[in-house]
């Protein structure tokens, strides 16, 4: 392997590994507010349900793929945030961004 191939291969892993920390910032925010919608709407308890168990499978040990790649963890997680949002009734989610706003 030649020195073009390594650095290469070194700009690609760095250039994913940003990309994979945007993604955890940008989960982190939509969490805290996922968190103020599961204490004040009516979800469905499975939505909650699938909600927490997405956290528990982002911080169990065990995954689909290895540690360093979080792509199932995120992918996960994502899709419970998703079937969250889908479940809000569409009062609350606009008495949720206003309050968001004020803090």
């Amino acid at each position: 392997m030649g020195e073009g191939t390594s650095a290469l291969l070194w700009t690609a892993a760095a250039v994913f590994l940003v990309a994979t920390l945007a993604a955890a910032v940008v989960l982190v925010v939509k969490l805290v507010r996922t968190r103020r919608l599961l204490a004040d709407t009516g979800i469905p308890m499975s939505k909650k349900a699938l909600f927490w168990a997405a956290i528990v499978y982002l911080v169990f040990p065990v995954d689909l793929l290895p540690d360093p790649v979080l792509l199932d963890d995120l992918g996960v997680l994502l899709l419970a945030l998703r079937s969250l949002n889908k479940a809000v009734p569409k009062g609350v989610a606009h008495r949720a961004a206003r309050r968001d706003r004020r803090v």
